[in-house]
This record gives C-alpha cells, sequence and structure tokens, in this order.
C-alpha cells in the first residue's frame, strides 16, 4: 500500500516537473521578442544588423534622443495616447456601469429584450462602423479634435455584458434592505452595487486602456494634425521619416508599452478575480 502510494505521489511529482518546464519554456519564446527590442534599443545604429543581441556598449541616450529628434512629437503623442484612452476608459467603466445596473438590478418592461438587441451590436465589426461614426463626427464638427476619439468608445456592449454578468451574482437581499433604509435607486448603485462590484470594474478598465491607447485605425480616420497624432501613428510618422533608425525605434516602442506593463502588473490579480466572477451564471 505504502509502494502505490509512492508511485502515485512520485507520477505526480514528474507530471508537475513537466508542466512546468513546458510553461516555462512557452514562456521565455513570449519573453524573446520583447528581450530583442530592450537590447537592440540599447545599441548603436551600425550595431543593429549585425547578429550579436548584446550591444557592445550600451547605448541608454537612445531614450532622451528620442524626445530630441526633429519634427517627433514623441512626448506628444504620449501625452495624447495617454489622455485619450484614460477619458475613454472612465467614460466606457462609467456608462456600462449604469446599464448594467439597469440590467441587472431594475424591473422593467423589455429589459431582457433590449439587453439582447444591446448585445447583438457586438457581431457588428468596428471597420463597419467606422464609416457611420466618421459620418456623425463631421456633422458635429468633431474631426481633428479630442472629443472625436472620445465619444464613440464611450459605450459599450461588452463592458455592460461583462459588469451585468457580475453584478447578477450580487444578492438581491442587499437591494432590498437598501430599500427598507429608504435608499434611493442611485444610493443602492453607488453606495453598495458598485464597490461591490469592483473587480469587474478593474478587469474592464484594464480592457479599455490597453485596447484604446493601442487603437490605429480610429484616430488614423479622424486625426490630421500631427500635434494631436497618438502613439501607434506617430510610430508610422517616425519610421517614414527617421528611415532605418531601428535602435531610436525600438526605444520609442519599449516607452510606448510601459504604461499596459505597469497597469497590468498592479492590476493582474483583481484582473483574474473579474474574469472568473464575472464568467458565472447569474
Amino acid at each position: 500500500m505504502a509502494t502505490k502510494k509512492k508511485n502515485t505521489t512520485g507520477a505526480r511529482l514528474t507530471r508537475t516537473t513537466l508542466l512546468h518546464i513546458g510553461l516555462s519554456l512557452i514562456a521565455l519564446l513570449m519573453i524573446l521578442p520583447f528581450t530583442w527590442m530592450i537590447l537592440t534599443s540599447l545599441k548603436l545604429l551600425e550595431e543593429v544588423e549585425f547578429d550579436s543581441w548584446l550591444p557592445t556598449i550600451f547605448q541608454w541616450r537612445n531614450y532622451p534622443d528620442v524626445f530630441r529628434m526633429r519634427g517627433i512629437e514623441f512626448g506628444r503623442w504620449y501625452w495624447n495616447s495617454i489622455f485619450v484612452a484614460a477619458w475613454v476608459t472612465f467614460l466606457q467603466v462609467f456608462t456600462s456601469s449604469l446599464a448594467a445596473f439597469s440590467f441587472s438590478r431594475l424591473e422593467w418592461k423589455g429589459r431582457d429584450r433590449v439587453f439582447f438587441m444591446y448585445l447583438s451590436t457586438m457581431m457588428l465589426p468596428g471597420l463597419v462602423m467606422m464609416i457611420p461614426n466618421y459620418q456623425n463626427m463631421i456633422r458635429l464638427g468633431l474631426v481633428n479634435s479630442y472629443l472625436g476619439l472620445i465619444i464613440p468608445s464611450a459605450f459599450s456592449a461588452f463592458g455592460t455584458f461583462l459588469m451585468r454578468q457580475f453584478m447578477m451574482n450580487i444578492p438581491k437581499s442587499l437591494d432590498e434592505a437598501a430599500e427598507i433604509d429608504g435608499a434611493s435607486k442611485w444610493q443602492l448603485y453607488w453606495e453598495i452595487i458598485l464597490p461591490l462590484a469592483r473587480p469587474a470594474m478593474i478587469t474592464l478598465t484594464i480592457f479599455t486602456f490597453i485596447g484604446n491607447y493601442n487603437s490605429m485605425f480610429w484616430p488614423l480616420v479622424m486625426m490630421k494634425s500631427p500635434d494631436k497624432y497618438t502613439l501607434p501613428i506617430g510610430m508610422l510618422a517616425f519610421q517614414s521619416s527617421q528611415g532605418q533608425q531601428t535602435n531610436l525605434l525600438m526605444a520609442a516602442v519599449a516607452m510606448s508599452v510601459l504604461p499596459m506593463i505597469i497597469i497590468f502588473i498592479l492590476m493582474q490579480k483583481q484582473l483574474v478575480k473579474g474574469i472568473m466572477l464575472g464568467g458565472v451564471k447569474g
């Protein structure tokens, strides 16, 4: 009996070890491109074409040089991306949480039908909606403006779905207790449901910020002035105007992904929790 138990423990240990080795190899493969980008950003331009990964001398000045390049407003593009992504994230989380509260906690006629109609808009590709949105921005006079980038992205069917699924898991008894204490619907939403839905809000915040921070097609259509470019468009201008300065381009890319890395590191636990709890059927 002891021998059988020992064999079972040994087999489990072997499977665990092989699993860890396999995951480590996959992680290594995923890290390699990022490692190459960082090392390339620290090379001289003449060293980029060499087969060696490590630079002869680490050129840390490549990073401040990006901000000093003529015709490249990297700092401005950086600010534009963060500014637009932050506003879109705030508005989308707010509107999605309001809609999710209505669809999950309030009783009104045709609620479920309206929700499924709203959810069906997720089937429409973003490129299909780009032309109607652009025509609306022309009528409103918002082309080449920050509002033109922010307003069309301030509402999200996916965000509403994610928040609703999470709110459906909050006990209805809390609503009844709040109503007995005289709380209004707004107080119920703001003081009770919203704090309990924090994991889902953080998850939606991460998804929304990263998605809009990396957005290229809509800013490419909307923005005409170089000083209003976001980073993805700016990178195109960077590459076309500066030719083959790969080392500086990689330095710019490395700095552009830094906000996303910081956000993910700080909020990864809440992200996993929000996805797990939001996926439970209410």
